[in-house]
């Protein structure tokens, strides 16, 4: 299983120098869903790194598809995130609250 990151620039760079290799830099709105898109089609990537503010800006019902997901698993990270915590996340696509 791989990890994608999608965002901005300066927010996919720190997971480029930690090795991350699938990572999208999306400057729009139009280029976050599309890459959104192609991580949901990839059934190699197991962990999809948001910038909760590109969260937000992705239309409802995808957002809506990306909060349910288990495989990818979704993590947003930035100043709020939004949905489920990440505990949460983790109890839902591992099956155990690793925190107990």
């Amino acid at each position: 299983m791989e990890i994608a990151v999608i965002g901005n620039s300066e927010f996919i760079l720190g997971f480029r120098l930690a090795g991350i290799t699938k990572t999208y830099a999306a400057e729009s709105e139009e280029k976050v869903v599309e890459y959104v898109n192609r991580v949901l089609d990839n059934s190699s990537i197991g962990i999809l790194v948001l910038n909760s503010s590109d969260m937000a800006k992705i239309p409802v019902r995808l957002r809506t598809t990306l909060e349910n997901s288990v495989h990818p698993t979704v993590i947003t990270l930035g100043e709020e995130e939004g949905g489920l915590s990440m505990r949460e996340r983790i109890k839902r696509s591992v099956g155990v609250d690793l925190w107990k």
